[in-house]
């Protein structure tokens, strides 16, 4: 597990390029036949990759030791969507089938998971998000139509896209964990334009669905001293409440967003106009 500690904004200021991607890059989401894991300071959000291909993976039993507890949910919930192949995930026993593009909430309890590909050849790569969590909540699959979608943008402004909504209130109850989907139509390249910050969460980007010579210039930073990571295919980012997160791509790509923080309102931004980011 990687351990990232919270960062002031007058300390980012002071990084290079390697220092940067040291304290804000995860470059390794996905491993096969691994559970990949980070663990942030910022909001305690705890995020990676599952990648099951030839045999069935599940969170280390030691895991509980590690955050003080008896089991790694015993005081947290989890989501995850599934950007690979078809999968099913355990819950204590009970089993969901989570293609492509679907999701899975864990509600703060659960003591068991597993996690399988019904095809090596075309195994399931569960992205998740875990938070602390006060209370529990059922655990429940989200397909994509379930995810409140929401087309914005447009081509003359090369930010064209659908949001899906898959863990906010409108779609079923959580503790604090918020997350969805960002998918750019192509000839689009422009993510979160206008940005905005939002003082009572972090969050977390993670792109994907991109070829190997494609990269999105995350910008990060203060609005008025901004700063930039080069990011590539499966690979996310950790963004402070003090930082924008805005990104533009090479071509077309999608991302997942997850939130951590005090409340749950989707629309609770402060924006930046162009004109004032420095």
């Amino acid at each position: 597990m990687q351990i990232r500690q919270s960062i002031h904004s007058d300390h980012a200021k002071q990084l290079d390029t390697q220092g940067l991607r040291r304290e804000f890059l995860v470059s390794e989401i996905f491993s096969a036949d691994h559970v990949t894991m980070t663990y942030s300071h910022i909001d305690r959000i705890v995020f990676g990759g599952i990648m099951p291909v030839h045999s069935a993976l599940a969170f280390s039993a030691e895991l509980g030791n590690t955050f003080g507890v008896k089991y790694f949910l015993e005081r947290r919930e989890l989501g995850l969507i599934n950007v690979g192949g078809a999968g099913v995930v355990t819950v204590d026993g009970e089993q969901y089938s989570v293609d492509h593009a679907e999701a899975l909430y864990v509600g703060q309890g659960a003591r068991e998971l597993s996690f399988v590909s019904i095809s090596s050849n075309h195994p399931a790569k569960f992205y998740y998000n875990s938070a602390p969590a006060h209370t529990h909540y059922p655990t429940r699959k989200i397909t994509q139509a379930e995810a409140a979608p929401t087309t914005l943008g447009d081509a003359a402004t090369s930010n064209r896209r659908t949001i899906y909504k898959y863990l906010v209130p409108d779609v079923l109850p959580t503790c604090q964990l918020l997350m969805g989907m960002t998918q750019l139509e192509p000839g689009s390249l422009w993510n979160t334009m206008p940005c905005h910050t939002h003082e009572r969460r972090m969050e977390v980007y993670f792109y994907f669905n991109m070829p190997s010579d494609a990269a999105v210039f995350h910008m990060m930073g203060e609005p008025s001293e901004t700063r930039h990571l080069v990011v590539h295919n499966e690979q996310a980012v950790i963004s402070p409440s003090w930082s924008i997160h805005s990104g533009v791509g090479t071509q077309a790509y999608t991302f997942i967003w997850g939130m951590v923080g005090e409340n749950q309102v989707f629309g609770d931004m402060d924006h930046i106009a162009i004109q004032d980011l420095r």
